[in-house]
């Protein structure tokens, strides 16, 4: 047992990193629903149970996929750094944004998130274009919910 966890551990670290990352961007989320929901917002819009459902296919998909490259021997110093940087950006949108309700930070925040989501989109690429495959909605989501997050500003 032993064994299988020191041979394993870069595996436990990873997921636990994503599992860090969903988790505070889900206690931030949560401390500012209401707040969220006094907003005017656009008519047209993805349905709220959605949204959730996006994030945890998006956490599941990189969880996977960093597990086998991890075991491959495939993950780069790169894919980590854009990896981490994308999970802090994760974090900090849904701690400015949700809950010290700041919208223009949060566009910013949002907006350059979605600039290293396609950096690391393109990492990926080289490594492996089936992977690619499944991790494009990570950065096609960010791009639509950057439409919203800006559409919510010019609205409140």
């Amino acid at each position: 047992m032993k064994t299988f966890l020191k041979n394993n551990l870069d595996i436990f670290i990873t997921l636990f990193f994503i599992a860090l990352v969903a988790g505070l961007g889900s206690l931030f989320v949560n401390l500012g629903l209401n707040w969220y929901s006094s907003l005017k917002t656009p008519t047209e819009w993805i349905p709220s149970i959605v949204i959730p459902i996006l994030w945890s296919t998006i956490y599941v998909t990189f969880a996977l996929i960093c597990s086998i490259l991890l075991k491959k021997k495939l993950l780069t110093k790169d894919i980590i750094t854009l990896g981490i940087i994308n999970g802090v950006l994760n974090i900090l949108w849904c701690l400015v944004f949700f809950t010290l309700n700041q919208l223009l930070i949060g566009n910013i925040i949002i907006i350059i998130n979605a600039f290293f989501a396609t950096i690391l989109l393109v990492k990926f690429i080289k490594i492996n274009k089936w992977y690619v495959n499944l991790l494009w909605l990570y950065p096609i989501w960010l791009y639509l919910a950057t439409s919203f997050n800006l559409a919510l500003w010019i609205l409140n």
